[in-house]
Formats: structure tokens, sequence, C-alpha cells
């Protein structure tokens, strides 16, 4: 199942390093089948508030995310951006096209009721 690393970055400085950082990272995702979804560009905002950009990057799996993410090619430039830029970044298992939000409401709803009943 399809894994993402998602980046939320508020603040961004166009430092000559994160130049570097953009011309080398697409070396260290394609080991590991890693292609970006989305890059930064500016969201439409039609709840809430977003200050700033996302990036979205799509792996086979969540294994290949980690090993990504660990990877020594990656560790060698991840400076390159958290000097300079912040944010959050996190790795989350994607759903199956055959997903169907009403049998997770309904795992909630069980959930909850066993919750329930044990107080």
């Amino acid at each position: 199942m399809s894994a993402y690393g998602f980046a939320h970055l508020r603040s961004r400085r166009h430092h000559p390093d994160i130049l570097e950082y953009l011309e080398r990272i697409q070396a260290t995702l394609d080991p590991f089948h890693g292609r970006f979804v989305v890059h930064g560009p500016p969201a439409e905002v039609v709840e809430g508030t977003w200050p700033g950009s996302m990036v979205l990057i799509e792996f086979p799996g969540l294994a290949e995310a980690r090993a990504w993410y660990a990877s020594p090619a990656y560790q060698e430039i991840l400076r390159l951006r958290t000097d300079h830029v912040q944010g959050d970044v996190v790795l989350v298992e994607g759903v199956g096209p055959k997903y169907d939000p009403r049998e997770r409401a309904a795992k909630l709803r069980e959930q909850a009721g066993a919750a329930g009943r044990r107080r």
C-alpha cells in the first residue's frame, strides 16, 4: 500500500542551501521509488488557515518511506533544509483503492460503545 512523506513548511528562506537541497533530493528518492506528488504550490485554503506550503512525496510503502528518510544520502542533505525552513514532516500510510470511510465509522462506533460499557 502506498505511503507518503508529507511536509508542512511554514517559513521558507530561499537560501543557497535550499537550492542545493532541491538539486540533490531526487537522487535520494530514486532508490526508494519516491516521487513528488505535490511540491510547494500555493494552497487554496477553503477552511481555516494554512500558513506556508506543502510537499507530498509518494512511496510504494511505509518501509520505503522510512528507509528513504533514514538513508545516509538523505541524512547528508537534511540540514540544508532544516537549517533554513521551519516545518513538520510526517510519514503516513495511505489507504487502498477499496477504502470505505463508512467501515471506519462503524469501527469507531464499536470502539466508543465498548469504551462506554467499560466505565
